[in-house]
């Protein structure tokens, strides 16, 4: 993730805010790993919730708010099962993590957790890797990489019957002039628009206020990598 624009992400997401003319406070960032969007978003004034599954992520997150001074509160759960204390203004889950939920019947649950936890007119807005960019960039594609400090080769086969690809990753990164491995198996399912909307229609309270090509507002194309959600709660 080093080479990712969080100000950009969030930057649009501000300009969503403003297409729909809405002014949250309290926001929830859904799969929100090692912190960066919920730092960049609470630099900008926002009171930050995140959840992610992940305890090494959650460590990090904390860590990297504590030396920024900020008082964010991350909670370790699963983002198809998780619960709150109370409802938020807007909700996001950013960068492909609805992806990887594989199974379509928790992708339902997790939408109608999100309805459950949003207050009226809020906002939940997430993006997805598109059927495209699954099966087309990333599937059956060998990518890699040769660093100072980080090398890394990635191995990716996508199955049209299942319609996941798996994601085979091997690093080797610098540790006192010796290289130590590490090797990751990650797995994302590839979602058609249609199947979204019929998922969201079916979840009480969510409505689809958009579906746009990335960082942008126009409609997404045959070959657009990245799609983002804009859903709303209904009052």
């Amino acid at each position: 993730m080093y080479d990712v624009d969080y100000n950009k992400w969030s930057d649009y997401i501000e300009d969503i805010f403003k297409k729909y003319n809405v002014k949250p406070s309290l926001m929830l960032d859904l799969g929100c790993g090692t912190g960066s969007v919920c730092i960049n978003f609470a630099e900008r004034g926002y009171d930050m919730i995140g959840i992610d599954m992940s305890c090494e992520m959650l460590s990090c997150a904390t860590e990297k708010s504590k030396e920024k001074g900020l008082d964010i509160l991350y909670l370790n759960q699963d983002i198809t099962q998780f619960e709150l204390y109370g409802t938020v203004d807007a909700a996001f889950c950013l960068m492909d993590t609805l992806n990887y939920i594989t199974d379509k019947r928790k992708v339902k649950d997790f939408f109608k957790l999100v309805a459950n936890y949003l207050n009226p007119n809020g906002l939940f807005i997430f993006d997805i890797n598109s059927e495209y960019k699954l099966e087309k960039i990333l599937g059956n594609n060998v990518l890699y990489e040769v660093g100072k400090e980080i090398t890394y080769i990635w191995v990716n086969s996508y199955s049209k019957k299942s319609r996941i690809c798996e994601f085979d990753l091997t690093f080797f990164v610098e540790n006192q002039g010796k290289y130590d491995r590490f090797d990751e198996l990650h797995y994302e399912r590839a979602y058609s628009i249609m199947e979204l909307e019929k998922i969201i229609s079916s979840v009480k309270g969510l409505e689809i206020m958009g579906i746009y090509d990335q960082f942008s507002f126009k409609k997404p194309k045959e070959d657009s990598e990245r799609i983002f959600f804009v859903c709303r709660k209904a009052c």
